[in-house]
């Protein structure tokens, strides 16, 4: 079963201007990440979807394909499911979202939620990796527990799951887990879920997930090792970025 892969890349970043066109590696952000979706080799096809001309042209000079959708989309998931209708997806078909300052973003991980998807366990699929015990106060790190099949129960920006008594702490331990943005999804699911109006839940937490898990859409969460590096937010974040890079080019290409 064939899987499109779709990177939402939208340029009014309030805390990284113009992200998808800074530089990594001397490259557009946008372009480092359409090439690392190509070098995981789990899709069959890959699309950036974007809201600004000359990103569009910018992947198109350079062999990718584009996809100019609405600019007033209010998450990623939803530039995707411009895109999955403009292409003619069957309800069955598989998309990935990658987000579009993910350069680093890990081939199992990607593989892993897939694999959620097409093994039918369920039409959503997202990943968890190790977290660390540190993350768990910071609200910009998205927490995730899971029922005993792999299904999410919750996501939180809050310490979950919560340490009632010290004591308990080596038991606490594996269950921290960290979420990563990556989502695959069911043509079928990915229409419900942007068809659900915003949950209080979500609003609350701004965490756009919870939407279809209130819904009581079931999504799967694959495990994979924590990422050579997290995703690009900040100039901070960048700088950080382009330290890394040649670190991380000087490791094989997957497969």
């Amino acid at each position: 079963m064939s899987v499109l892969a779709v990177i939402p890349a939208r340029r009014g970043a309030t805390r990284l201007p113009d992200k998808p066109l800074r530089l990594l590696g001397g490259r557009p952000l946008v372009l480092r990440v359409h090439e690392r979706v190509a070098a995981c080799g789990v899709a069959d096809r890959i699309v950036v979807a974007t809201d600004d001309r000359e990103i569009a042209d910018i992947v198109q000079d350079n062999g990718g394909e584009a996809v100019l959708t609405r600019a007033d989309h209010p998450s990623g998931t939803d530039r995707v499911a411009e895109v999955a209708a403009a292409v003619g997806l069957e309800d069955d078909a598989i998309v990935l979202n990658v987000q579009g300052d993910e350069p680093f973003v890990d081939e199992a991980a990607l593989a892993g939620a897939i694999a959620i998807v097409r093994d039918r366990r369920a039409s959503i699929g997202t990943v968890a990796v190790p977290g660390a015990e540190a993350a768990l106060a910071s609200p910009d790190v998205v927490k995730v527990v899971t029922d005993d099949a792999g299904r999410a129960l919750y996501f939180s920006r809050a310490p979950i799951p919560y340490l009632r008594d010290a004591s308990d702490a080596a038991l606490r331990r594996p269950l921290v887990r960290q979420h990563l943005g990556v989502y695959v999804y069911r043509v079928e699911a990915l229409r419900r879920w942007v068809a659900l109006p915003p949950h209080p839940l979500e609003l609350v937490e701004r965490l756009e997930q919870l939407r279809p898990l209130a819904a009581g859409l079931a999504i799967g969460v694959a495990d994979a090792p924590p990422p050579f590096f997290g995703g690009i937010d900040t100039e901070a974040d960048l700088l950080r970025a382009n330290d890394a890079w040649a670190s991380f080019t000087a490791v094989p290409s997957p497969a």
